[in-house]
């Protein structure tokens, strides 16, 4: 059985996907980027506030799922220069204890959506 998660807590879907998909026990997290919810905008000042940003919203989605962080088994980091991935790396870590860490890779992309530094999506299970 398949329920879509939605929350006006994180940016709604620009195309045809959801924030997420919940089969079972196992949530499938879209990509979310740094559009704030409340205004639409992107939130670029710098690649800690972008990443923060994309994290906050990811947040939003878990918990609309009843879910943490805690619960993430594996998380994907689309990235459009490695030379920022220290300073992403810092503020994901922030959001995770590293003894429950979950798997994770990161790849760095020729382009992102609307032309953003870090898209990430997750994958959970409670």
């Amino acid at each position: 059985m398949k329920k879509i998660i939605t929350t006006p807590n994180a940016p709604a879907p620009i195309g045809p996907y959801n924030q997420a998909v919940l089969s079972g026990n196992t949530l499938y997290t879209s990509g979310q980027i740094a559009l704030n919810p409340e205004t639409g905008e992107l939130t670029l000042g710098d690649i800690k506030t972008e990443t923060k940003q994309v994290m906050e919203n990811m947040k939003a989605v878990l918990k609309a799922a009843n879910m943490t962080f805690n619960d993430v088994i594996k998380s994907s980091i689309f990235i459009s220069d490695m030379n920022n991935f220290g300073e992403i790396n810092e503020v994901y870590g922030s959001y995770f204890d590293d003894t429950n860490a979950p798997a994770r890779e990161t790849v760095e992309v020729a382009r992102l959506p609307k032309d953003v530094n870090v898209e990430i999506s997750m994958i959970a299970i409670k």
